[in-house]
């Protein structure tokens, strides 16, 4: 990120929520110019010269004995699931680059040890942040402090644990019934702390519990469910190993679905 956000070339970002509400906040933020150009198109996407940019782009964020630490270890017998997608990992052979782009691209964003800490947001208000692109505030770095937005306030503010756990429980306490609440997650959240957040929910009443994934694959879902009667995925990856005819259609899995290669050969 530059080290003046708001002085980098942007363009303007929709004010959705501002040509409604008369509000400087930007419900979208705006796409940053890259000095985008065309050029004649590459023959390979995949394979080595996917790898040598997938472990330049982790390099460069996480640093080099870190990146590359992680990136060996991802999808591994012995290391962790990729954050990015949900392909399941073969059980015999795994190659030593289990991992696609976006996976490597995921896996240098956790790696990042940018501290974002209250000073960042004293400096920008909420209105600032709402025009920077989303990879700018994700170049801001991992949150250090929980924060709070006051009633009128322009900046999050730090806010003590226990204050904040109490403002959440005052506001949870205050409902007529624990279903109106909705604790939404994020699919990135690894299971243990999904595991106590969702133990959490239920003892408060309620399975109000929707996360990335129901939003992601809901239209998906609901088609397979009226076309088959089963809204989940029916087979398991053993079956492309078994298969005589696999049709890809709509869809190169050499850049679109990397990792798919590897059951297809």
């Amino acid at each position: 990120m530059s080290e003046h956000p708001e002085n980098a070339p942007l363009m303007p970002a929709p004010d959705t929520l501002g040509g409604k509400h008369h509000h400087p906040i930007s419900a979208q933020p705006p796409a940053r110019l890259l000095d985008l150009r065309l050029e004649a198109r590459a023959h390979i996407a995949a394979g080595v010269t996917a790898v040598l940019q997938s472990v330049e782009f982790n390099w460069g964020e996480g640093g080099v004995a870190r990146g590359t630490r992680g990136l060996l270890k991802l999808n591994q017998f012995d290391g962790y699931d990729c954050s990015s997608c949900a392909w399941p990992d073969p059980d015999v052979h795994r190659s030593i680059a289990e991992f696609c782009e976006s996976g490597a691209k995921a896996t240098a964003s956790d790696a990042d040890d940018r501290a974002c800490g209250p000073e960042v947001f004293a400096k920008y208000s909420l209105a600032e942040l709402s025009q920077l692109p989303d990879r700018d505030l994700n170049n801001l770095g991992r949150l250090t402090h929980p924060m709070v937005k006051r009633p009128g306030g322009t900046h999050y503010e730090p806010i003590e644990w226990r204050e904040a756990f109490a403002l959440v429980a005052d506001q949870l306490n205050a409902l007529a019934s624990p279903d109106e609440a909705v604790f939404y997650t994020s699919g990135k959240v690894p299971n243990e702390p999904a595991f106590l957040f969702q133990l959490f929910v239920r003892q408060f009443g309620t399975n109000n519990l929707p996360d990335c994934s129901n939003m992601c694959h809901e239209s998906s879902s609901a088609a397979l469910a009226e076309a088959l009667g089963l809204g989940k995925a029916s087979i398991t990856l053993n079956d492309f190993y078994l298969s005589e005819v696999i049709l890809v259609i709509g869809q190169n899995p050499g850049t679109n679905s990397p990792r798919m290669l590897t059951a297809l050969q």
